[in-house]
């Protein structure tokens, strides 16, 4: 009898991904074309402390509000 590893599951959690136009975009699975070299934060465990991070790369510049 042999028991088998089981398949590796994607990472999960809430994402921020900057988009081409500089925009931050949160989601929950992480991005197969999201342009070149793309900057991506996370995983944090609730969509609430994706926001909060949101705001403050809003603030310090590094994403483009919606």
């Amino acid at each position: 009898m042999t028991v088998s590893a089981p398949a590796p599951t994607p990472p999960c959690g809430w994402y921020i991904v900057q988009q081409t136009d500089e925009t931050c975009q949160i989601t929950t699975t992480l991005p197969v074309h999201a342009g070149p070299d793309p900057k991506i934060w996370g995983p944090f465990e609730q969509e609430s402390e994706a926001i909060a991070r949101r705001v403050g790369l809003i603030r310090s510049g590094q994403c483009l509000p919606v």
